[in-house]
């Protein structure tokens, strides 16, 4: 195939999968707290890739590939209720105190979903911030399962974990 030839191709897969991906626009959740504890103390909670314990909707957390807190590890994350997340982590940084991950798996009504938790220094303790870009997984969605629904899943997900960080960090 000449170059020409690959690049009409490619120009032409481009188009057939604009009108999906513009009904599927790229959402963003955003979800921060401040804690009244040292950032430190809010990244030794949090810094362990292989550990959500700290999330009140987390059962469990495995380490299933790599190394934990190195690029390329792979966790199974298993809420109370059974339903299992896969996930892999893209970045660590453990002096900047933020890593970021995507799903590779999940019952989420989202697809292309990346992560970053990140802690901050801020007035009378840390700064925590939970953020994410994502589409949502269907074209048609199910009720529930749209742009609306996917943003609300996922931001439900952030303030329950961030506030269970918040009280349990605030109460030692």
């Amino acid at each position: 195939m000449t170059y020409r030839s690959k690049l009409l191709v490619a120009a032409l897969a481009v188009a057939a999968a604009a009108p999906a991906l513009a009904a599927r626009p790229e959402l963003k959740v955003k979800e921060q707290i401040d804690i009244a504890a040292p950032p430190a103390k809010v990244w030794e909670t949090i810094s362990s890739f292989d550990n959500l314990g700290w999330h009140p909707a987390v059962g469990s957390t495995s380490l299933d590939k790599g190394k934990n807190n190195t690029k390329g590890a792979v966790r199974t994350v298993t809420t109370k209720d059974g339903a299992k997340l896969v996930e892999e982590l893209v970045t660590y940084k453990a002096a900047a105190h933020s890593y970021t991950y995507r799903i590779i798996d999940s019952p989420l009504p989202v697809s292309g979903y990346v992560s970053t938790l990140t802690i901050k220094p801020a007035k009378g303790g840390s700064h925590v911030e939970w953020s994410s870009t994502f589409r949502r997984k269907d074209e048609k969605p199910a009720e529930g399962a749209d742009d609306a629904g996917a943003r609300k899943a996922v931001s439900g997900i952030y303030t329950s974990g961030l506030d269970a960080l918040k009280k349990q960090l605030e109460a030692h």
